[in-house]
C-alpha cells in the first residue's frame, strides 16, 4: 500500500485568503506513516491545511512537500452526474482496454493502457461491496446514487488508486449509520499515512493520533480520541491551578505593591517632620531625605515590577485555559407544557415516498429521527414546516415551529448577524438583539459580522440564534444534521444548548454520541414508514 518513506512536511507555511485574513504565518508540521486526526475549533484551518498538502492551495510563503502520492476526499464532494460509475472510480480506460482485448482487439495501445491492472473490475467490485456499494453497476451513471453513497464512490475511487497518503475531510457527513460504520472499517485498515478531519468521535476512535490544531500551531496527543480527551482534561486541570496560583501570586503582588506606598508615605512624613524641627543639621538631613526619595524609588519599582512579571504570569496562564463560553437559551417564551400536543401526523403520504399512519408528538419530548439515506427524513421535516406538501393526508403543527435545514440557508449572507436576527424579530430593538446575541457567543463587534464571512460552525451558530431568537419564539424546533458543519467543541456547544431548550425537538441525525449526549426521550426510525425503534 505505501512506501515507508511516505510523509508530510511543512516548512514555515504561510497563507492569507484575498481579503487578507491570515490562516498560517509560519506554519511547521510533520506527519509519517499511522492515521492522524486533525482536529480543531471552526475556522482555525484545518481545511485549508488539507487543500495546501492536496496542491488545491498555494501558500504565500514557505513550503509543502509530500513523499507519495495524495488521494484528496473534500468535504464539500461533487461528482459529475452524467459520468459513469467507473469513471469516477478511474478505472473507466483500463476496463475499456480489457474488454477490446477480451473481444479480440490486439491493438498494443490496450495492452499498455492494462498494465498489471488485469484484475481492476474485481478489485473494484469487492472495493464496492467493502463499503456497501456491491449493488452499484459499474456502467450506471453518478446521477442516480444518493450524497452519501457518492461520498463512499469516491473513498472507493481512492482506495483502488492505492494512494500513499490519504487526505480526508469529514468524511462522515451525509453518511447514514451503516455506512459511517463502512467508512470507520476503511480507516480502521488503512496502513499508509492518513490525515482525517472529523468531528465524529467514533471515526477519531481508530486512528493512532490527535494533532490538535489551534492559533496557528498543532499540538500533538497520542493515542485516539478517548486518550485525547484525558490528556487534555489533565492539562487543562494544571492550567487552571496554574492560573490559580498566578491570580492569586497577582494579587499578593499588589497588596504588597499598597503595603509599600503606606511605608514609603510614613517615611516621607517622618523625615519632613524632621527637617521642619531642625533636629540635626541641614546637610545631614537634605542627604537623608535625597537617599529616602532614592530608596523610595527603587523599592517602589521593584514592587512595581514583581506586579508587572505576576500579571504577565496571569496572561500566559490564561491563554492555557481553553475559553469554555456556554451557548445559553433561556427562553421562558419556547417552553411547552407538560403533555401538551405539538404535532399530529394522520395517514401522511411524502411527495417523494414515505409515511406516517398516525403519529403525535407532545411537550416537552426530545425525539431523534433516524433511517438510511434517502429514506425521507428530510422530506418528513420539510413536510412538517410547509416547505413540500404531502400527496395524501396531513401533518399538522400545534406550536410556532422552525427548521434549521442542513444547507444552512436560511440566512442573507449580505447582511450582518444582527441584521439576519432583526429579520426573524422585527420587534425587538436593536439593544434587545445584541443581548440576545451575546447568548450564542456573538459579542459586540461580533454581532457587524457579515453572514457570508463566518465559517461553517459560526453560520451554524447565527442560524441557530435567528431561529431561536425569533418572535413567536419556537415551541418545536427542526434540525437536520446539525453536526454536519461543527467542530467537537462546536457540537458540545450545541448539546449543552439543547438541553437547556424548553420546547419540544426533533432531530433527524446519525450522530449517536450527539444524540444520545441530548437525553432523547424517544427514538423514531423513517425507512418508507415512520415507526419507533431502535436506531440501528
Amino acid at each position: 500500500m505505501s512506501q515507508p518513506s511516505a510523509s508530510i512536511a511543512t516548512a514555515d507555511l504561510s497563507f492569507a485568503w484575498p481579503d487578507g485574513t491570515t490562516v498560517f504565518d509560519g506554519f511547521q508540521l510533520a506527519v509519517g506513516p499511522g492515521r492522524t486526526g486533525l482536529v480543531g475549533l471552526n475556522g482555525s484551518g484545518k481545511s485549508t491545511l488539507l487543500r495546501l498538502i492536496a496542491g488545491e492551495l498555494t501558500p504565500s510563503r514557505g513550503t509543502v512537500r509530500v513523499r507519495g502520492e495524495v488521494g484528496y476526499l473534500p468535504q464539500d464532494l461533487t461528482l459529475e452526474t452524467t459520468a459513469r460509475v467507473d469513471e469516477a472510480l478511474g478505472i473507466d480506460r483500463v476496463r475499456a482496454a480489457l474488454h477490446a482485448i477480451e473481444n479480440g482487439d490486439p491493438d498494443e495501445g490496450h495492452f499498455a493502457v492494462v498494465g498489471d491492472d488485469w484484475d481492476v473490475e474485481e478489485r473494484a467490485r469487492a472495493t464496492l461491496d467493502q463499503l456497501g456499494l456491491g449493488h452499484l453497476d459499474l456502467d450506471r451513471t453518478v446521477g442516480e446514487v444518493s450524497g452519501g453513497e457518492s461520498v463512499l464512490l469516491r473513498l472507493a475511487a481512492l482506495l483502488l488508486a492505492r494512494p500513499d497518503v490519504l487526505l480526508l475531510d469529514e468524511p462522515t457527513n451525509n453518511l447514514d449509520l451503516r455506512a459511517r460504520a463502512r467508512l470507520h472499517d476503511a480507516v480502521a485498515s488503512w496502513r499508509g499515512v492518513l490525515v482525517v478531519v472529523s468531528h465524529d468521535r467514533e471515526l477519531l476512535e481508530h486512528v493512532d493520533q490527535i494533532a490538535d490544531l489551534r492559533e496557528g500551531r498543532v499540538h500533538w496527543y497520542g493515542g485516539n480520541f478517548t486518550a485525547y480527551e484525558h490528556a487534555l482534561a489533565v492539562e487543562q486541570e494544571a492550567a487552571e491551578r496554574t492560573l490559580r496560583s498566578a491570580e492569586s501570586d497577582l494579587q499578593r503582588q499588589r497588596r504588597e505593591l499598597a503595603d509599600a506606598h503606606v511605608k514609603l508615605a510614613r517615611r516621607v512624613r517622618y523625615g519632613q517632620k524632621m527637617y521642619d524641627t531642625k533636629r540635626e543639621p541641614k546637610v545631614v538631613m537634605g542627604e537623608r531625605k535625597r537617599q529616602a526619595q532614592v530608596s523610595a524609588g527603587k523599592h517602589r519599582l521593584l514592587h512595581q515590577e514583581k506586579v508587572q512579571e505576576a500579571r504577565e504570569r496571569v496572561d500566559e496562564a490564561a491563554a492555557a485555559v481553553r475559553d469554555d463560553a456556554e451557548i445559553r437559551v433561556d427562553l421562558p417564551q419556547a417552553e411547552v407544557p407538560q403533555g401538551r400536543t405539538v404535532l399530529t401526523l394522520r395517514e401522511l403520504r411524502l411527495a417523494h415516498g414515505g409515511r406516517a399512519e398516525r403519529f403525535q408528538v407532545h411537550g416537552p419530548e426530545q425525539i431523534a429521527l433516524t433511517g438510511r439515506n434517502g429514506a425521507g427524513k428530510t422530506t418528513l421535516l420539510r413536510t412538517l414546516v410547509g416547505e413540500l406538501a404531502p400527496s395524501a393526508g396531513e401533518a399538522v403543527v400545534h406550536v410556532p415551529v422552525r427548521y434549521l435545514p442542513q444547507r444552512l440557508d436560511v440566512l442573507d449572507d449580505a447582511l450582518t448577524i444582527a441584521e439576519n436576527v432583526a429579520r426573524f424579530a422585527p420587534d425587538a430593538g436593536d439593544n434587545e438583539i445584541r443581548a440576545r446575541l451575546a447568548r450564542f457567543l456573538f459579542r459586540g463587534a461580533r454581532a457587524n459580522q457579515l453572514v457570508g464571512t463566518l465559517s461553517g460552525g459560526e453560520r451554524f451558530r447565527a442560524t441557530l440564534a435567528a431561529l431561536m431568537l425569533a418572535d413567536p419564539a419556537p415551541q418545536l424546533l427542526l434540525l437536520d444534521e446539525p453536526t454536519n458543519n461543527l467542530d467537537l467543541a462546536g457540537v458540545r456547544k450545541l448539546t449543552e444548548a439543547l438541553a437547556s431548550y424548553p420546547g419540544a425537538l426533533i432531530v433527524a441525525s446519525h450522530d449517536l454520541p450527539f444524540l444520545r449526549g441530548l437525553g432523547i426521550t424517544r427514538w423514531v426510525r423513517m425507512d418508507g414508514e415512520l415507526t419507533e425503534g431502535d436506531p440501528m
